[in-house]
């Protein structure tokens, strides 16, 4: 516990501190935000802020997960799930700078390359980490049977599906930032209750982790309220995502994450039933997709939109965590 609330501070510290330069830097190189044409109107003004921030994001994540962590494999494979999809996010905002436009890497290459980490990831997992194939199920005492390949699957669609919904959901600012470090608050309690029950020092070391990005969200923020200083980019969601995922798949708590990120759910839930509404009715649920962005054109000022979703997330986390204290 002690680790992983020093691993907090250090990580929002070294933000605070780094933070002015690197936005300085950011801002020299012109490594500024290309806005989506098709995006609200008021968006417009946020054209050429600084992007890219995720890198200093899993800089002061690294730092104190050096010195506060044992490595423990379980604690290295959610690193790797979280480096790993930041270096997808790297790519994909280079592109973007490099080319000047809202698009950068291809959706499929994308996903190649999250399918390609979770079988590196899964293969630690069952090989090295000690996990087997079955999954909790929340409000009950089952464990469900995937087998080798439903297992996998698993880990790839919770892989894919939350760094993505993350992503999607980085469209205000703080919102996904803010939403992430309420959810590494939910899973670092878990961590904590698993490793007490099972006295299994590689899953206590989830904890510091969770601390550590935790931490560095909540100096992120400092800089990336509204009105932004700096974007954390693909650097920095997909990044999130992949270590949300990473620590569900070290806790078995793959199900228990969809109430956990629930907001995040949402999120990617209200961009499916757009596509899908549009492509089989040609209407459209939402006034557009995701739903922040259907509120911000139901003239809900930005900060209204962020505080009462951070709301929601909590709840949601809340939620989730209670029911796997009760359950299990």
């Amino acid at each position: 516990m002690l680790r992983a609330m020093g691993a907090s501070v250090v990580a929002m510290v070294l933000m605070l501190i780094i933070g002015p330069s690197f936005i300085r830097w950011l801002r020299l190189n012109e490594f500024g935000q290309n806005i989506r044409e098709e995006g609200p109107e008021g968006h417009k003004t946020k054209e050429g802020t600084p992007t890219m921030g995720g890198v200093l994001i899993w800089f002061a994540v690294l730092i104190p997960f050096i010195i506060f962590s044992r490595f423990s494999v379980a604690s290295i494979t959610v690193m790797i799930a979280a480096l790993g999809n930041a270096a997808i996010g790297f790519a994909d905002d280079w592109i973007k700078i490099v080319r000047k436009r809202s698009l950068g890497l291809a959706a499929r290459y994308k996903l190649l390359l999250q399918l390609l980490l979770a079988l590196f990831i899964g293969f630690i997992a069952l090989h090295f980490v000690g996990l087997d194939t079955r999954v909790d199920v929340p409000f009950t005492s089952w464990r469900l049977e995937l087998g080798g390949v439903g297992f996998y699957a698993l880990i790839f669609l919770t892989l894919a599906g939350f760094s993505n919904a993350v992503n999607l959901t980085d469209g205000l600012d703080g919102l996904a930032a803010g939403a992430a470090a309420i959810v590494f608050v939910a899973l670092a309690g878990i961590a904590f209750i698993i490793g007490r029950n099972a006295s299994d020092p590689g899953i206590t070391d989830l904890m510091v982790v969770a601390g550590c990005v935790g931490g560095a969200c909540l100096g992120f923020l400092w800089y990336n309220t509204f009105p932004a200083e700096v974007f954390m980019g693909d650097t920095g969601s997909l990044g999130l995502g992949g270590a949300i995922a990473g620590m569900a798949v070290m806790t078995r708590t793959e199900f228990v994450l969809l109430i956990i990120g629930g907001l995040f759910v949402i999120e990617a839930a209200s961009v499916m039933a757009q596509v899908i509404s549009f492509k089989l009715f040609h209407r459209r649920v939402l006034l557009m997709a995701p739903l922040h962005h259907h509120f911000e054109l139901k003239a809900w000022s930005e900060t209204k939109i962020i505080v009462r979703f951070w709301i929601i997330a909590a709840l949601f986390a809340g939620a989730g965590f209670a029911a796997y204290y009760a359950t299990f």
